[in-house]
């Protein structure tokens, strides 16, 4: 037999019940942030295209194939991200970005080879360039911002993946539009300041996925009291 506590704690969930919206397909939460994050990365372009134009290596297949390699990553990390929030879904989703992204480092990694073969060892020379960082950084905050909003609107399963892999997204986003403004620059550079700087900045989403995506921050965790 139920007690008068069990029987006050039924009437009490059952009088504050809320309709409750399902949350639209990864697909479509994808094609959303895609949108708000290209027209962010729209306006920032302006002016730098303003002043050099579009990046010299643009009519370079290699180049496109970088380019569309690393947006199918940032497309299918966001895809990814979203339907990790989502109960119950397949989590063989989750490994989608793993194919782009293996286009996009071999595409690099098969530039390093060619610049080694041309140049010898000047091809593969390292210089400081901080400045791949910081621009990633600064190209992909508002998709990253807006990545966390929504992200905060499903159940937060796995926080530090679903956090890598939007800011695997986000800076992948950032890069695209980098490398659009960017010099031209042997690809050892590339692999290590541009695409260095998108593990980089998709670790520290990882490492911050407790704090931003946790039951306690959404609201999704319930406290029930007992009537005295």
């Amino acid at each position: 037999m139920m007690t008068r506590d069990t029987e006050g704690l039924i009437r009490r969930l059952a009088a504050n019940i809320e309709p409750v919206r399902p949350l639209p397909r990864p697909w479509i939460r994808t094609a959303g942030w895609l949108a708000l994050s290209a027209a962010y990365i729209a306006l920032m372009l302006l002016a730098p295209l303003r002043r050099r134009g579009f990046s010299p290596e643009l009519s370079q297949p290699r180049f496109l194939i970088e380019q569309v390699a690393a947006l199918a990553t940032g497309i299918a990390a966001a895809a990814a991200a979203f339907a990790s929030v989502v109960p119950g879904y397949n989590r063989k989703f989750l490994a989608l970005p793993l194919l782009p992204l293996a286009v996009w480092l071999g595409s690099l990694g098969q530039g390093c080879l060619q610049d080694w073969l041309q140049l010898g060892a000047y091809g593969l020379a390292l210089r400081p360039d901080w400045d791949c960082l910081k621009a990633i950084a600064r190209f992909g905050a508002v998709p990253a911002l807006v990545m966390v909003v929504m992200l905060r609107r499903g159940a937060p399963l796995t926080p530090h993946l679903t956090m890598a892999l939007g800011g695997l997204a986000a800076a992948g986003l950032g890069n695209v539009a980098l490398r659009f403004v960017h010099r031209p620059d042997a690809s050892v550079m590339v692999l290590v300041w541009q695409f260095g700087a998108v593990c980089v900045l998709s670790a520290l989403a990882a490492g911050a996925g407790r704090y931003l995506l946790n039951w306690r921050s959404i609201g999704g965790g319930v406290r029930l009291r007992s009537e005295t």
